[in-house]
């Protein structure tokens, strides 16, 4: 068939993709995940209700007035736990789920790099696991009876910086799984210890300030519990909540480098 008079039979140019392609695309993937696999969400907000009222019912019954007396720590401890717990997972178990499936190279070859994607698809997960837990905090009040102060850019500034050291955690298990590869059992121990870190006395021990989780924790208690707002705290308080959270994410992230470029050095990126 002959071509049109003036038609152009150059290829079209690809366009070079960016950043916003990169975000958009991770973003709208795991939407598509939410809804095309809702019964697997709903069923982690079921599992955590369920263990949270293990935790209230069955506390109610051997301490009594002594745990009405304390619900609101409870219930914010296990919020911001439930978050933690997504914000790690994000990371460390999606690496060792592509590593499985055989798909970890895909990510090395993109013009963007590993570690980028990642991070992204971690940050995606996060925002799923707001929401989420928010509907896990609005479940929790209503079985307590409980009343907290919900000051919502309080408490996404405050509990986004206390996570985001979480995801360094993640990064650095992320990078040991690339190695390693088969080490879920001592993955899934390490969020047993973020129970941990989440009472962990700050007051009493003020050097557990550093650790991950437990700053965050103790203004996330002043914030929902005692009403203080993002703007009465201390600046010093907020200033050690970044630099700690900047901290970990950064030393997960050269953890995570290092075992990929060994990895690859090895041979071993896209073993199983």
């Amino acid at each position: 068939m002959d071509e049109a008079p003036g038609a152009s039979t150059a290829p079209e140019t690809p366009r070079q993709a960016t950043y916003y392609h990169l975000v958009r695309a991770v973003l709208y993937r795991e939407f598509l995940i939410f809804v095309r696999y809702p019964a697997n969400a709903v069923g982690g907000v079921v599992v955590s209700v369920f263990f949270f009222a293990l935790l209230f019912y069955g506390g109610r019954l051997l301490a009594g007035e002594a745990l009405a007396d304390s619900i609101e720590g409870i219930v914010v401890g296990y919020f911001l736990w439930t978050l933690s717990v997504g914000a790690y997972s994000s990371v460390s178990n999606d690496i060792a789920s592509e590593v499985q499936w055989g798909t970890l190279e895909r990510h090395v070859t993109t013009p963007f790099g590993f570690a980028p994607v990642a991070l992204l698809k971690g940050v995606a997960k996060v925002v799923r696991t707001f929401l989420l837990s928010a509907v896990i905090l609005a479940v929790m009040l209503l079985l307590t009876g409980t009343a907290l102060s919900l000051n919502p850019i309080t408490i996404l500034v405050v509990a986004g910086l206390s996570i985001t050291s979480v995801l360094g955690l993640g990064f650095a298990a992320g990078g040991v799984t690339v190695l390693y590869k088969r080490i879920g059992n001592w993955l899934n121990l390490l969020q047993f210890g973020f129970v941990v870190l989440v009472s962990a006395p700050v007051f009493d021990a003020p050097w557990t300030r550093v650790l991950p989780l437990a700053h965050g924790s103790a203004l996330l208690q002043r914030a929902m519990v005692d009403g203080v707002r993002l703007w009465e705290f201390d600046p010093l308080e907020l200033g050690l909540l970044v630099a700690v959270s900047v901290g970990y994410l950064g030393g997960g992230y050269l953890v995570f480098q290092y075992a990929t470029r060994r990895a690859r050095r090895l041979g071993v990126l896209g073993d199983y």
